[in-house]
């Protein structure tokens, strides 16, 4: 990446031709920006700790907890404002303490495998047979009966194993950048989504399926083996029709596990195993061979204190305007992970990001207008907990839209949660108005590759949380590479992975968009409220 001294970049920015009068750009403090963030980056030592030191972040265990020990003391360092935090609900916590597990008979082969969080820990390091398990129907559960007792149960069968003939690697060329600014919106859909039931109806109404459960644990299984699922990863959210090839070699995508409020005795152990390995042991036991497996998982759960195991970390930058410093600018990212990695595509990379933005700011020594604020979200992995939680503390109830004095002064949220990739623009949720004002926004930023202001919709991660009150709130637009493919919720999900000119850009621009947001005359434009959502759909 070639970088502009600060005198040359100004001169650049200045002769940019204007897409509208109505903003008002500070282009020196832009190029300020632009050259703490380009030329002296910590966003992937930033991201070295996060992930590589304190990942991974399971909330609820000791990982996020330090990480967030860490990040408070980086903003104190940074002179950022009451760093804290703010903890919520979220039930029992679960960490990870050992495990191993090695084929040993026919042969000896170590296998590559991750529990499922939140799975109970096996009775110390065990031997047991390996066994194939079908139940499709009710005389299944009889065929089965009595016969399980301390055996390890497959439950899937193999997965047939490609050569990578698909797409594994994305960024977005002019073709994925047109689709993205001219795909509709599509018309909101009513009811929530629901989980279909598998296998055919049983006793009182329950499947088949949702009775296995129950029946592998009276029979006292010793454990599961499953090897993921079968899903073809697509980009989840981004609106294009982009579907990548997940990859195999070594690489898992845990399942199962339990649950962090039913009791940890009711649950199995449960291991995704690599399908390579899940495959030989299904063809080795279809030659009729028996097969052993040595295995220890060791968990450790945590119960839940009174203020709650879940928690946002919060810093901030306070405004300077005596009329505007109550409005607030608001930066987020997950700071959680799963369980099977350090989770640094997902999300070390966007809570880096965010950190490092507010690290910009600071070093240029800007003095906004707004307040600029900084939230690392718990819980998000649980189904955007940590802010939903903060969004209904200090937002109000989208429930029933009953608003708090906060909702008008937040002028608006940035999330980032993509991965890795490089800003590509923004998804604008609709808000057209708000989009009018980005395209002036992106103009001295299009060198750095930041052109698509895309309308649609997208879900899926915390600024979910906001748009649901009708906050403008928008989720940055990004390169997927190895996202979908390879580090999404993986044991691969690892810092070798992150691309460093990329972070390095995300975090550069980000700060951009922040800086702006504070400086405007006016709050960003908004979209009508959203209807009351009622009890049981997007409240918890």
């Amino acid at each position: 990446m070639r970088i502009l001294p600060v005198a040359a970049l100004v001169l650049c920015l200045v002769a940019l031709p204007a897409a509208q009068s109505t903003e008002k750009i500070d282009l020196a403090a832009i190029a300020q920006i632009r050259d703490e963030g380009l030329n002296r980056s910590q966003v992937m030592d930033h991201i070295s700790w996060i992930a590589d030191v304190y990942g991974p972040r399971l909330t609820g265990g000791p990982g996020i907890m330090q990480a967030s020990d860490w990040a408070i003391k980086k903003f104190q360092e940074w002179g950022l404002a009451n760093p804290h935090r703010e903890h919520f609900p979220f039930g029992r916590g679960w960490s990870l303490e050992r495990f191993h597990a090695t084929m040993i008979e026919p042969q000896v082969e170590a296998l590559i495998g991750s529990p499922g969080s939140w799975t109970p820990s096996t009775n110390g390091t065990i031997t047991a047979e390996v066994v194939r398990v079908q139940i499709d129907s009710e005389e299944d559960f009889a065929a089965y009966k009595g016969k399980l007792a301390g055996k390890i149960v497959l439950m899937q069968p193999a997965r047939e194993v490609r050569m990578l003939e698909g797409l594994i690697v994305s960024r977005m060329g002019e073709k994925e950048i047109q689709e993205a600014m001219t795909t509709p919106i599509p018309a909101q859909r009513g009811g929530a989504r629901g989980r279909g039931g598998s296998g055919r109806g049983g006793r009182g109404g329950q499947s088949v399926a949702s009775r296995i459960p129950q029946f592998l644990k009276a029979e006292g299984v010793a454990a599961i083996f499953n090897r993921g699922s079968d899903t073809l990863a697509s980009s989840v959210g981004s609106g294009l029709s982009i579907q990548q090839q997940r990859v195999d070699g070594g690489t898992i995508f845990p399942t199962g596990g339990g649950s962090r409020s039913a009791d940890p005795a009711a649950g199995i152990p449960t291991v995704t195993l690599a399908v390579e390995h899940y495959n030989r042991m299904i063809r080795i036991l279809d030659k009729g061979i028996p097969v052993k497996v040595e295995l220890n998982v060791q968990a450790k759960f945590y119960e839940e204190p009174s203020e709650g195991l879940g928690f946002n970390t919060i810093a901030e930058i306070p405004g300077t305007d005596p009329a505007l410093k109550d409005e607030v600018v608001l930066l987020g990212a997950h700071f959680d992970s799963v369980a099977a990695s350090p989770g640094a595509t997902d999300n070390a990379t966007g809570s880096a990001a965010m950190m490092e933005a507010m690290r910009i700011l600071k070093a240029v020594g800007v003095q906004p207008r707004r307040t600029i604020r900084i939230a690392l979200w718990g819980a998000e992995e649980q189904g955007l907990l940590g802010s939903r939680a903060y969004a209904r503390e200090h937002l109000g109830d989208q429930s029933t839209m009953q608003l708090k004095p906060a909702h008008e002064k937040l002028s608006v949220y940035f999330n980032s949660d993509n991965g890795t990739g490089k800003i590509r623009g923004v998804w604008l949720q609709g808000n057209l108005a708000a989009g009018r004002v980005f395209e002036q926004w992106i103009e001295p930023l299009k060198d750095l590759g930041v052109e698509a202001l895309a309308p649609r919709s997208v879900g899926s991660t915390d600024h979910a949380s906001f748009d649901s009150l009708g906050i403008p709130a928008f989720q940055f637009m990004v390169d997927r590479l190895e996202y979908n493919s390879r580090t999404h919720h993986s044991n691969m999900d690892t810092v070798d992975r992150v691309q460093r000119e990329d972070m390095i850009q995300h975090a550069t621009v980000i700060a951009v968009f922040a800086y702006n947001a504070a400086m405007r005359d006016e709050t960003l434009p908004r979209k009508p409220l959203p209807r009351p959502q009622g009890r049981g759909r997007g409240s918890n």
